[in-house]
């Protein structure tokens, strides 16, 4: 696996002025070896020395000239000499490096990589067209990568939709471009497989039957931050091979497929009801028992048995019933 190496660019401010010095010292270079050759009492063949200075001075200096980059503040070059991977440059401005550094490194498709300069100007031109395009500087801030909804089937196999978006920046610039073709394509394509793996190890929410261990399961509705930590991680050691970083991680979207969300949803309203007539009928216990406490502790009735039954019976009735109750006033004994 490649290791990224750290280097260093000259300022180009400096060599900017060598350069400019060396374009004007070639035509005087030049118009010297003419006269040299053309006059009578010059010396031609000291001429024709000047002259292939002159021309060699000229091309170096054009030679020169194709060292010229600028570095915006997250971005990096990666410096390639002759297919030997040299080093990556981190420092932001403009510098000046080795001109033969190769400038066609790897593909990119997104935007994530732009083209390196050419001369004292950066070709920025490639960087707003679509398509793939090569590149030897890379960008090193942090991006977005939003997933498709995929469908999987979650720990229990039911069916579900899920989504994800996730924040990733290039820690290692050789690995992005030396280890992976593609690093954009390679992060999208692992985002989704690590996505369906961890979808696959939750349920999608508590069953019925799984009550006593619901505060201790981690289910992909009820523990998100759970989740989204145990996706990074899984994205993070996935990516590692194209050094990239996941910063974030999180869930988009979650729901049951569609063939059984209407299932789900009856059973959910079902859970519902059972628990608010589970609530019910454990407050009509606790009132009811209060007031037969209250009513013999205080004298007010003295109950037997058969009163008490007959008694928590009509009180039970009332207080669960979803009508309200008609009263009926017995007027004889309560065991006729």
């Amino acid at each position: 696996m490649s290791v990224e190496k750290k280097a260093h660019a000259a300022s180009g401010w400096g060599m900017l002025g060598v350069n400019l010095g060396m374009y004007l010292l070639s035509p005087v270079l030049f118009i010297v070896a003419i006269s040299q050759m053309t006059s009578w009492n010059g010396n031609a063949l000291f001429g024709f020395f000047l002259l292939l200075a002159s021309c060699a001075l000229f091309i170096a200096a054009i030679i020169v000239s194709c060292g010229f980059f600028t570095l915006q503040p997250g971005q990096a070059r990666v410096c390639v000499l002759f297919g030997k991977y040299v080093g990556t440059v981190r420092d932001e401005g403009f510098r000046w490096a080795n001109p033969f550094y190769s400038r066609s490194l790897g593909t990119s498709s997104q935007g994530g990589v732009e083209t390196a300069s050419s001369g004292s100007k950066t070709v920025d031109a490639l960087s707003s067209l679509g398509g793939h395009r090569h590149a030897s500087k890379i960008s090193t801030r942090a991006r977005t990568y939003t997933g498709d909804r995929i469908k999987v089937n979650d720990k229990m196999g039911n069916p579900i939709e899920i989504a994800t978006v996730i924040v990733w920046h290039v820690q290692d610039t050789a690995k992005a471009l030396f280890d992976v073709d593609d690093y954009e394509s390679y992060v999208e394509m692992i985002t989704e497989t690590g996505l369906r793996h961890v979808a696959s190890l939750y349920a999608y929410d508590h069953m019925e039957d799984d009550d006593s261990n619901a505060s201790t399961t981690i289910t992909l509705r009820t523990n998100i931050e759970e989740v989204s930590e145990a996706l990074k991680a899984e994205l993070d050691r996935k990516l590692e091979v194209a050094g990239v970083e996941v910063d974030d991680a999180r869930l988009t979207h979650l729901a049951y497929a569609q063939e059984i969300a209407q299932a789900m949803l009856r059973r959910q309203q079902a859970e519902a009801i059972i628990a608010a007539r589970k609530k019910i009928v454990e407050g009509a216990v606790s009132m009811v028992d209060m007031a037969l406490s209250q009513l013999s502790d205080g004298g007010v009735v003295d109950f037997d048995e058969d009163r008490k039954a007959v008694m928590a019976s009509n009180l039970m009735v009332v207080l669960c019933g979803d009508s309200e109750a008609q009263p009926v006033v017995n007027t004889g004994s309560l065991y006729q």
